[in-house]
């Protein structure tokens, strides 16, 4: 007798067959090939405001970002 979960995932797997006899199996590429992403505006955008941060860690661990301009001068 199958559980709930197993019926799941037999009708997943059902679904996911008829799937590649109509779209044909998945295209994996070269696997040794490096990934190229490239950015949109939006990331672009995020990545100069972003700049302007520096992300620095606590003794306990905690991470937290300061912004560059407001940065105490370091001691010597």
């Amino acid at each position: 007798m199958m559980t709930s979960g197993e019926k799941f995932v037999d009708k997943f797997m059902h679904a996911t067959d008829k799937f590649q006899h109509v779209f044909g199996p998945a295209d994996q590429g070269d696997m040794d090939s490096p990934v190229v992403h490239r950015h949109d505006d939006s990331e672009d955008s995020s990545d100069e405001q972003l700049s302007h941060y520096d992300e620095r860690t606590d003794s306990d661990g905690h991470h937290y970002a300061i912004r560059k301009d407001e940065q105490p001068a370091e001691e010597h």
